[in-house]
């Protein structure tokens, strides 16, 4: 068994971010990934009659296999003045026919008098029965102590009194909460260790990011006792946030020497983040520790010469311990080391001293200059090296193109349409499309010219359009940057163009792309 066991709150506490939506498919299939990724808890929902797609979730859940973890409903203490086995609620979370329930129970006498609108007593008392009912209808029942660090701080032995009535009751874990986010690690550790030396039951740890301590607060715990972590993949929840596992994970593992997944799963994080924020339809943080697409990105020139001797110089740890990798960018910053490191991509014997590694270094300065910029645009830089180098033989050459943009009227929508000249050898192609904009037509016109003699273009997408003004002082005449990101299904690449005319950029940035994609696949 792990050392400290992972309790993942996303499709429950990470439903309440803004602007995240999961479907009960969705939360299927999130679940499933999880479960594969070995986690020790799947915290599904609120299955109570507001939630059908909770409740939906946990009977279709109930009739498949887990591996690894164990799904958890989410619901509250008992009612004031009502016996648990009357309460419809906890009713509810027994139906789920989920193997762990975990409910709250206020611990912080604030919420007990003013939202509760009860006695302390009695607040122990609905912690105790609740606990106590739960325990005879399902073999593993957890106490989330909700305010519990702000409660201490009001009334230490109160919220203490909290989790005794909850021990006391039968449940198997006790988890602190720090709800309200606003809790600073040197106050968690004092405060965990009390209760860690007053209570025989295992303790929990469940922190918001309020204060920018979600990650450091739960390593805090850990630390000072707490053997159950709960949070969200990638920090999903409401606010700012919850603890963010991405984060914590590797940390636990890496940095504590704390085992919380099966041998072997550390190295499936990353993909298994892209994966949760692809099903949220959330665009990843590309800054994101560990997962992000920078973590491991590298770019001052002295930095890149450094990685490439010993890695370990500007890297806390191999990317590759949790699935990333890492990517050497291309800027005015850049040395003769950086330009080698990617270009090895395209040669991988290449000598810091080939005369080609000068040549496309003072290149992309003085392309940079202009405006250009390559970070993340490598198949543009890939086919400026190959040109350099007199290696690139263009799979087609452009004769020039024409965009018209009509709108009938006011009420109408505007039309795009475009024409292309290339040719493809001796062969002259003249061919004419629409679409929804001008570059899109563009891109329809210059494809429907290329697909005859290049069918492999179709698996050729463009994923991702980006227009960025460069000198605002110029009004309308300002030179534009455009970066396209285009996909095969297997690898992706980012393609550059600069220009005052906003077409003129997209043309170049577009037929990069596509000549990219067609060298990629051997055309």
């Amino acid at each position: 068994m792990p050392d400290v066991l992972i309790y993942d709150t996303t499709l429950r506490d990470g439903c309440q971010a803004e602007g995240i939506a999961f479907s009960v498919e969705d939360k299927l299939l999130v679940a499933r990934r999880l479960d594969d990724f070995g986690v020790a808890y799947i915290e599904g929902g609120w299955p109570n009659p507001t939630s059908p797609k909770d409740r939906e979730f946990f009977q279709r859940a109930a009739d498949l296999e887990w591996s690894t973890a164990k799904l958890a409903a989410f619901g509250s203490t008992r009612r004031p003045g009502i016996a648990p086995e009357d309460d419809p609620q906890l009713q509810d979370l027994v139906a789920s026919r989920a193997p762990v329930i975990t409910i709250f129970g206020k611990s912080w006498d604030l919420h007990v008098t003013e939202i509760l609108r009860t006695t302390r007593d009695e607040n122990l008392r609905m912690i105790e029965d609740s606990v106590a009912w739960l325990k005879t209808q399902v073999a593993e029942v957890i106490f989330d102590a909700e305010h519990f660090f702000d409660g201490y701080r009001a009334d230490a032995e109160y919220a203490l009194e909290c989790l005794r009535a909850a021990a006391h009751g039968g449940a198997d874990c006790l988890v602190l909460c720090d709800t309200n986010g606003g809790m600073l690690p040197h106050q968690i550790h004092e405060i965990v260790t009390r209760s860690r030396a007053e209570l025989a039951t295992p303790l929990g740890i469940h922190c918001h990011n309020d204060a920018g301590t979600a990650v450091g607060n739960t390593l805090t715990a850990v630390i000072a006792g707490c053997t159950q972590v709960q949070g969200t993949m990638n920090g999903y929840g409401e606010r700012t946030g919850n603890a963010n596992l991405c984060t914590i994970i590797p940390n636990l593992e890496l940095k504590l020497g704390v085992q919380c997944l099966l041998p072997g799963k550390l190295s499936e994080l990353t993909s298994v983040s892209h994966y949760v924020s692809e099903i949220a339809n959330v665009m990843p943080d590309h800054r994101a520790p560990y997962v992000g697409h920078s973590s491991f990105a590298h770019k001052g020139g002295m930095h890149v010469n450094a990685v490439m001797k010993d890695p370990s110089s500007f890297e806390h740890v191999p990317p590759e311990t949790v699935g990333n990798e890492r990517r050497i960018l291309v800027s005015d910053y850049s040395g003769s080391s950086t330009i080698q490191g990617k270009l090895r991509q395209l040669w991988p014997n290449l000598d810091r001293n080939d005369p080609i590694v000068a040549e496309v270094l003072n290149r992309v300065k003085e392309l940079e200059n202009e405006g250009y910029q390559f970070e993340a645009a490598e198949g543009s830089l890939q086919l400026l090296a190959r040109r350099l180098r007199g290696e690139l033989e263009n799979p087609f050459d452009l004769h020039g193109y024409r965009v018209s943009v009509l709108k009938a009227d006011e009420k109408s929508e505007p039309y795009s349409e475009a024409t292309v000249k290339v040719s493809i050898g001796d062969r002259e192609v003249h061919t004419a499309a629409d679409g929804d904009g001008p570059v899109n037509a563009l891109d329809n016109a210059l494809r429907k010219a290329l697909t005859e003699l290049f069918p492999r273009l179709q698996q050729v997408q463009l994923v991702d359009y980006k227009v960025r003004v460069l000198t605002a002082d110029e009004g309308t005449a300002t030179k534009v940057r455009v970066l396209i990101e285009t996909t095969d299904g297997q690898e992706t690449w980012g393609t550059v163009g600069v220009h005052a005319n906003i077409i003129e950029a997209s043309w170049q940035a577009l037929v990069d792309a596509i000549v990219f994609g067609l060298l990629r696949n051997g055309d």
